[in-house]
């Protein structure tokens, strides 16, 4: 697999480093950039990663004139894409996004704003997603089908609708957008290749946050995205990214969201270390237990 990079030229200091891992997806790609043009209040990096770039998206990224990218010659998955364009970042916050979404008006002035508020380093932040489907996850805005590719894209029913919609401030950042600072990023190592080409490597990202120490974990209301919800994953031999989990920290994602993170729950400000009472210590032994049934039963 061959890599190479290029450096865009940077006026000034941008608020975020925007990274951006794309694998062929360059009409999601475009309408995801274009959204940050139009409906930033702030300038920001933007930084992708190509992986492949068959259809033409290095050609089109090298035409902007603005935007940094690092590209592999195959598909290399979320977590070295991530790392790889994080190299490039000069801002001290680094904002990760799909390519598939469609950042809302000052998305970014309501993120930046949380964040004067924080005292030190040992946060994570996230944007609302507002989606088509209903797939049950709290911490999305369900059920509001705008289109499913930027062609299809009801761009001024959305614009005139989006902020209408009723929801609080919630615990558990882990969806993108997410933004947290460029120096906690690196002090973790970044995403776990271990996990590529990508499942289950957020879960492992927020669990590395929490050992860091980093005890908020804040969804923003008002820094809102469309999510078209392309189906990339789908063309992927995805990874066993659920006993990895298990087995790499001892309990599984849905204990780890549910007892830690509180995730989708009402935001309440830090969170405290949850009680390693019988009950907790009971569902990690069932986790595992279940990983190690499962490894049998390949064996078998």
């Amino acid at each position: 697999m061959q890599y190479h990079i290029h450096k865009a030229v940077i006026s000034g200091q941008p608020v975020f480093s925007i990274l951006i891992p794309s694998w062929n997806n360059l009409a999601y790609l475009q309408c995801a950039v274009e959204s940050i043009r139009k409906n930033s209040r702030y300038k920001h990096q933007l930084i992708v990663h190509i992986n492949e770039g068959k259809d033409g998206t290095e050609d089109w990224v090298l035409q902007q004139n603005d935007i940094s990218y690092t590209m592999s010659s195959e598909n290399c998955g979320v977590c070295y894409g991530f790392n790889a364009a994080s190299h490039l970042a000069v801002s001290e916050y680094l904002l990760f996004i799909d390519d598939d979404l469609y950042l809302c008006p000052d998305w970014d002035y309501h993120l930046l704003e949380e964040i004067k508020k924080m005292p030190d380093e040992k946060w994570c932040i996230s944007s609302t997603m507002i989606e088509p489907f209903n797939k049950k996850i709290p911490c999305i805005i369900a059920d509001k089908n705008f289109g499913l590719h930027p062609k299809e894209f009801d761009e001024q029913r959305f614009l005139a609708e989006y902020a209408s919609y009723p929801k609080d401030d919630w615990t558990g950042s882990q969806w993108y957008p997410m933004v947290l600072p460029t120096f906690v990023f690196r002090a973790v190592g970044g995403l776990s290749v271990e996990f590529s080409p990508g499942m289950y490597s957020d879960p492992d990202f927020m669990i590395k946050l929490w050992h860091y120490g980093v005890r908020y974990y804040k969804g923003i209301s008002k820094s809102r995205a469309y999510h078209f919800s392309s189906i990339t994953t789908s063309r992927v031999k995805r990874n066993d990214g659920r006993s990895q989990f298990i087995l790499k920290w001892g309990m599984s994602s849905r204990t780890f969201f549910n007892n830690y993170l509180k995730i989708g729950t009402g935001f309440n400000g830090y969170l405290p270390n949850p009680e390693e009472n019988f009950m907790l210590r009971f569902k990690k032994r069932i986790d595992r237990w279940k990983v190690k049934l499962k490894n049998r039963e390949v064996k078998l």
